[in-house]
């Protein structure tokens, strides 16, 4: 039921959401770049495993953030000198934060909710 072209036009533009969220819109909460990144993440994992289940998406994607999370514990040379690089801030991020944590589990649900909304109204629908 994913259409790859639809899921990567929606890491996109989350991306570009994202993006605005911290320059042009600065006077948003923090936590709504992390809610973005979450709900970008569960997007992306849709992308690449496409024909797995809501479940799968989600399980994936929040395993994938905490090692992100996780990874911000560990700096060594290599990795502090892309994580200060504005790519390597975006994808890695900082500092270690429980609220990062929350704020990613929020987006991924909001992902995989909306996607079970779509495919009910999809079957809803076609009867």
């Amino acid at each position: 039921m994913r259409i790859r072209l639809y899921y990567l036009i929606s890491v996109i533009g989350i991306i570009i959401l994202g993006l605005l969220s911290r320059e042009v819109f600065s006077g948003l909460p923090k936590w709504t770049g992390d809610i973005l990144w979450g709900l970008m993440v569960f997007f992306f994992m849709g992308l690449i495993f496409k024909d797995r289940s809501t479940k799968y998406i989600a399980i994936v994607s929040v395993v994938f953030s905490l090692g992100v999370e996780v990874a911000k514990l560990y700096h060594a040379p290599w990795i502090d000198t892309f994580r200060y690089t504005k790519m390597g801030g975006l994808i890695l991020g900082y500092v270690f934060s429980w609220s990062n944590i929350l704020c990613y589990f929020i987006g991924i649900a909001m992902g995989a909710m909306w996607e079970k909304i779509r495919v009910n109204l999809y079957k809803a629908v076609r009867e």
